[in-house]
C-alpha cells in the first residue's frame, strides 16, 4: 500500500457519508495511519450538497484538504460532475448508477448501491456502507479485521446487523470486479463458501 491517500466520499446529504467517514477513517487509524476527516454540508443538512474528505498518511498531515484524489465515492451526478477532475489518472470513482447516469472519465466502477440497498434490505441506508466494502476491496486497504473493528466502532448498535450485511455484500461485489479484471474465476464469491470469521461473528 502507498503511504499517502486522498479520498472523498461525496453526494447529498442523508446518504450517510458522515459515517461512511467515520468507519474509513477509523479502519485506517487501526491500521497505524495517521488522518485527518472533514466534512461539508449544502445549505441543508438532508438533500443537500455534502461530501466527507479523508486524508491518511503514514507521516505528519502538514496541509487538511484534499488536492488530488486518489478515491472518489460519487453518489449522485452534482459530485460525479464537480469532483470527477480531481482524481488522479491512476485514481478510482466508484459511482451509484442508481443517481449517476454520466459517468466520469477515469478508472470508474459502477454500481446501483442505492438500488440494491433498497433490494436487499428495504432502505436506501445500506447504500454507503456497501460502497465502503466495495472501497475495501477494490483498493485492498486495510485487513478485513480492521474494517470489521472500524463498522463494530463507529456503527449505532441497533444498526450494526445490517451493515455488516452491507459490508460483506458490498466487500464481494468488489473482490468479485477484480477477479473479473484480473482474469481469474470468483471462487471466493461462491455463495457456498464459508463467511469470513471476522462477519460472522458480528452478525
Amino acid at each position: 500500500m502507498k503511504k499517502y491517500y486522498e479520498i472523498r466520499l461525496s453526494g447529498a446529504g442523508g446518504q450517510g457519508l458522515g459515517l461512511a467517514g467515520r468507519v474509513f477513517s477509523e479502519a485506517a487509524i487501526d491500521s497505524g495511519y495517521n488522518v485527518c476527516q472533514t466534512q461539508s454540508y449544502g445549505p441543508e443538512a438532508r438533500g443537500g450538497a455534502s461530501r466527507t474528505d479523508i486524508i491518511i498518511s503514514k507521516k505528519e498531515i502538514l496541509y487538511p484538504n484534499c488536492r488530488n484524489l486518489d478515491i472518489l465515492l460519487a453518489m449522485n451526478q452534482e459530485s460525479a460532475d464537480k469532483f470527477g477532475k480531481s482524481v488522479k489518472d491512476e485514481g478510482i470513482i466508484l459511482v451509484d448508477t442508481t443517481f449517476v447516469n454520466q459517468i466520469p472519465e477515469g478508472r470508474v466502477y459502477e454500481y446501483s448501491l442505492t438500488s440494491i440497498s433498497m433490494e436487499e434490505f428495504k432502505t436506501p441506508m445500506a447504500a454507503n456502507i456497501i460502497a465502503v466494502g466495495m472501497l475495501a476491496s477494490l483498493t485492498r486497504l486495510f485487513t478485513l479485521d480492521a474494517w470489521i473493528r472500524a463498522m463494530k466502532s463507529r456503527v449505532p448498535g441497533r444498526f450494526i446487523k445490517m451493515n455488516l450485511k452491507a459490508f460483506e455484500l458490498g466487500h464481494k461485489e468488489g473482490r468479485e470486479i477484480l477477479h473479473v479484471e484480473e482474469g481469474r474465476i470468483p471462487l471466493a464469491y461462491d455463495r457456498k463458501q464459508p463467511v469470513p470469521d471476522c462477519l460472522k461473528n458480528g452478525i
